[in-house]
């Protein structure tokens, strides 16, 4: 017996059954699109969450600590900078990220620095302040985090935080694998390091400066250029640090009066040490003694040579001046023609430098451009003529960095010269 559909129903899917479905759908995608415009409008907003890879792997540490007597004035100027970039850590933190102070990469004056690395993996050198909370301790922990903190190029030492602690303060660069320039300049074992390298260290120091003096919002002061504060990266890639000594300046200022002498001495400007305003151009100075170090290899004053080869920019500016530079150039072991050019060319922006007078001294700018061959050097004058008469100095460059005269040398004598040197070399 044949069957007969008598309802009107298929043998199939009910119709409404496939509409229904076909609803379902269309409207899935549709709601899916809608979520996935609104979540793209939320994330352009706000943006993407962030991790916070410094979160201590122990219990949180307390939102407050003890400050003892005598800190206010640091915690203030902490708290003005909360919007900044610098990370604030804890004791337990840099305890973690160095092993307990495993590994000690230096020493000096200012405390110990030592090697660690971020929970990320990132590798860093904490400086550890020694001292008790005083006050020079303080301006250098403030000097510190208020100017390279501020900052970001490529020739600046990266800080990304500090410890400011009752029993830790402490500060967390990241870490420069090949050390400061001194060890390839002065340290026999070292000194392989090929002149194009050299040359490329001495550029990217200036630029380092340039940006410190004439990029950034506020200008800032280094005040301690010298091989020992200039870092290497892995591909040797120069970074001025330490900023312990610096201060920012207004750009509508042209000097600083400062409260006795800074800077180290055989680097340090002659008015470093005099009671006269100083101004940005103490920094191209010590650059200026910095460049003769790296063509010299050796340190500007020698004791241990005959006195007449005792101190090097000295030797360097009689050879310019009887056209014999580049003699210098070959007892320094350079060789190569480009080379030995570049040199010259170095030796040269030097003696514009090291000026007596901050006025006949270049700005970084034309610095760089001078080094980079981008600018004609003009013959230099003699920068040690003070050491034997007075004279005025004036603003050969024109960039106003400067709009006082000197009173010519009797602040100073060349005994007085020699004995600064040899402090630096004792």
């Amino acid at each position: 017996m044949s069957s007969t559909n008598t309802d009107g129903m298929s043998s199939g899917i009910p119709a409404g059954i496939i509409a229904t479905f076909v609803v379902v759908a269309v409207l899935s995608v549709f709601g899916t699109i809608v979520v996935a415009v609104l979540v793209y409008r939320y994330f352009s907003k706000h943006g993407l969450p962030s991790i916070n890879f410094y979160a201590p792997t122990t219990a949180a540490p307390p939102t407050t600590i003890p400050i003892p007597n005598g800190v206010t004035t640091v915690e203030n100027f902490l708290n003005e900078l909360a919007g900044e970039k610098p990370i604030r850590f804890w004791p337990q933190q840099l305890a973690g990220f160095t092993r307990n102070y495993a590994t000690k990469l230096g020493s000096g004056g200012f405390g110990s620095v030592y090697k660690g690395e971020l929970p990320n993996g990132l590798p860093v050198a904490v400086k550890v302040l020694s001292g008790s909370l005083g006050k020079r301790v303080e301006e250098q922990f403030m000097a510190e985090v208020g100017t390279i903190g501020r900052t970001h190029h490529i020739n600046l030492v990266r800080l990304f935080g500090f410890c400011f602690d009752p029993k830790v303060r402490a500060l967390v660069y990241e870490y420069m694998e090949n050390g400061s320039l001194d060890r390839y300049l002065f340290d026999r074992i070292d000194r392989t390091t090929d002149w194009n390298t050299l040359h490329e260290i001495a550029i990217g120091t200036a630029r380092g400066i340039r940006y410190l003096h004439e990029e950034c919002q506020q200008r800032i002061i280094h005040y301690d250029i010298k091989p020992g504060n200039i870092l290497l990266d892995s591909n040797f890639n120069p970074k001025v640090a330490d900023f312990g000594l610096a201060k920012l300046m207004k750009r509508e200022n042209t000097h600083l009066t400062m409260p006795g002498g800074r800077g180290t001495p055989g680097y340090a400007a002659p008015e470093m040490w005099m009671p006269s305003p100083v101004t940005h151009k103490c920094d191209v100075y010590s650059f200026g003694m910095l460049l003769f170090e790296i063509v010299g290899r050796r340190r500007n004053f020698d004791g241990d040579v005959t006195e007449s080869q005792q101190w090097f920019p000295k030797i360097v500016y009689d050879k310019f001046e009887s056209g014999a530079l580049a003699e210098i150039v070959s007892s320094c072991g350079i060789e190569e023609e480009i080379d030995r050019e570049r040199a010259e060319r170095v030796l040269k922006v030097a003696l514009w430098c090291v000026q007596y007078t901050a006025e006949a001294r270049p700005p970084m700018s034309k610095v760089v451009m001078m080094l980079e061959g981008e600018m004609e050097i003009t013959p230099p004058t003699n920068p040690f003529q003070h050491l034997y008469a007075s004279g005025a100095g004036l603003d050969l460059w024109g960039d106003g960095g400067s709009d006082f005269t000197s009173t010519g040398v009797s602040e100073t004598t060349p005994t007085m010269r020699k004995y600064d040197i040899e402090r630096e070399t004792a």
